[in-house]
């Protein structure tokens, strides 16, 4: 991070600071999170579509290492990490990269990094309540705009009583109020399950389509 910001202050001067426009793009580009969220959930959804919810915990364990102890809970917790992964890999990085530059969305990047994949438990600690920290404030503007575009009085209704808390950590808050503002309802099983899914999806969808529009506005006024 102090290596990029130091390039960043040798490149600011020059060409009126174009230079600087390739690294920030691919540092945005490193920072925004892997793979495909529905691509992955491809054979869990086509197992549960099945009805076969054996299959559909063996896929969630080996794809997604979700583990649950019930069909219900195997669907909150698959639920609960499209919502995380959705706010992990974008929505947190373009937050900080829009409040702080390149810096705060690599250093965002490489802590989620560290507390995924640190073989050091005293370090994954570490990056893990960094990463807490990091995540307080985008996560609560990110539930906000799930009402903007979901059930605004539901997520009030949730979200209000845990706004402030510190300790409550991102993921939960997510699994809490996600669903919630998607009106997916009480967790189903079977093809009912799939619609719950689609719901949160489509709650994702709606919700960046509205980022982009405030970052069209942004640019525009700027």
């Amino acid at each position: 991070v102090l290596l990029l910001g130091a390039l960043l202050l040798a490149l600011e001067p020059l060409a009126y600071g174009w230079l600087s426009l390739p690294l920030h793009l691919l540092v945005l580009l490193y920072a925004l999170g892997r793979g495909h969220a529905k691509r992955e959930l491809g054979p869990f959804r086509d197992a549960w579509r099945r009805g076969d919810s054996e299959a559909a915990a063996l896929v969630a364990e080996r794809d997604l290492g979700l583990a649950a102890a019930d069909p219900r809970s195997l669907m909150a917790a698959i639920q609960a990490h499209l919502l995380w992964r959705s706010h992990q890999g974008f929505f947190a990085v373009i937050f900080w990269y829009l409040l702080l530059g390149p810096m705060a969305a690599l250093a965002y990047r490489l802590l989620a990094l560290a507390t995924e994949h640190s073989q050091l438990a005293g370090v994954r600690e570490r990056a893990a309540q960094l990463q807490h920290a990091f995540d307080w404030l985008p996560v609560r503007v990110l539930l906000v705009s799930f009402g903007l575009v979901g059930n605004f009085v539901t997520v009030n209704r949730v979200l209000l009583p845990e706004l402030l808390n510190w300790h409550i950590s991102a993921r939960q808050l997510l699994a809490q109020v996600g669903p919630a503002a998607a009106e997916a309802g009480e967790v189903k099983v079977e093809e009912a399950g799939i619609e719950q899914l689609d719901a949160v999806e489509g709650l994702l969808v709606r919700t960046r389509v509205l980022w982009y529009a405030i970052i069209a506005i942004w640019t525009i006024l700027g």
